[in-house]
């Protein structure tokens, strides 16, 4: 089968799955007891005609599926809606969407070219000094949550000055040129990178340490050792192709966890992203901004499912995709 038409037929199988996301989580959030309008509720300074015109503009005033309907046919046109705040979903979006990304593709980019390395020099040995202490790093790294991480560094950002203590740029960042400008944005990413980056690091080694150490004791491994090969060759020529297979496959759910599982850190940070963005929409019961962000998180999850069993295709052509 053409890669190509794989992708297709793949993209096709999604809109199904995005339905079904779409249905689950508009009906959980419209019968859910918060109200979208609390907060304008309690503004004593808010009049009853405004919040009549914002039940009407949100189709609060609507069934359910009505509300549903309307909803799904604006999003296919690519219109997500108004915030509470009356402004467009779609804008706030567009101004974070690339500032996450940024820091997924960093955090997954150093984790997966660290984790690898780490995990195979793990593996190779076995019971050392070195693999003693690999193994309780990366326990460590599984332990700590996330959130306490991203306060412990930012106390040390505070602390000692060698780092920003929140945002992705300067004040005077307009005033800067090209070079400083790429400067000051990975200067003020480097704590958000490196927290996620351990906290990545850490499952993603002891998955290649494990998947390769039960590959090491396979039948056709012993095989090319008695046939004279050399230790290297039969590593990185046999052990490591069906070994990193497993690895990949989890780059699906990481490239869409980091949607999640950066938000409380963006937040510790004030990182300017789309998980921050969602954490204060849930505070702040905005349906829309909800809703979008859960619909962004699924797209998320089946590109990096697809990336996933291309790179699949490509390291084993023996995988059946």
């Amino acid at each position: 089968m053409s890669t190509w038409v794989y992708i297709i037929k793949r993209i096709l199988g999604a809109i199904p799955i995005l339905f079904i996301v779409s249905l689950i989580s508009f009906f959980l959030i419209r019968l859910s007891p918060v109200d979208p309008l609390a907060q304008l509720k309690l503004n004593p300074a808010i009049s009853k005609e405004t919040i009549e015109k914002e039940t009407k503009r949100l189709g609060l005033d609507k069934p359910v599926i009505v509300q549903y309907a309307l909803w799904a046919k604006n999003f296919i046109k690519g219109d997500m809606g108004y915030c509470t705040d009356n402004t467009k979903v779609s804008v706030k979006i567009k101004s974070r969407i690339l500032n996450t990304l940024l820091l997924s593709f960093c955090v997954i980019f150093f984790s997966w070219i660290i984790a690898i390395p780490l995990g195979i020099l793990g593996a190779v040995s076995y019971n050392s000094t070195f693999d003693k202490l690999l193994t309780l790093f990366s326990s460590v790294g599984m332990a700590i949550p996330s959130f306490f991480f991203a306060v412990i560094m930012l106390l040390f950002a505070q602390k000692t000055g060698l780092f920003p203590v929140g945002g992705l740029t300067s004040i005077n960042f307009q005033e800067m040129n090209l070079f400083s400008k790429i400067i000051d944005i990975l200067w003020h990413i480097t704590l958000p990178v490196f927290v996620l980056t351990t906290i990545s690091l850490s499952s993603l080694t002891r998955q290649m340490r494990a998947n390769l150490l039960d590959v090491l004791n396979s039948e056709y491994v012993k095989f090319a050792y008695a046939k004279g090969l050399t230790k290297t060759k039969v590593i990185i020529k046999h052990a490591l192709r069906n070994a990193i297979n497993p690895i990949i496959t989890l780059l699906g759910f990481e490239f869409a966890g980091l949607l999640s599982g950066a938000a409380l850190t963006e937040y510790v940070f004030q990182y300017p992203g789309l998980g921050k963005l969602i954490l204060e929409a849930v505070m702040q019961s905005d349906i829309n901004l909800v809703m979008a962000s859960l619909m962004i998180g699924a797209i998320m999850l089946i590109c990096g499912n697809l990336l996933a069993d291309i790179l699949l295709k490509i390291t084993d052509p023996r995988v059946r995709v």
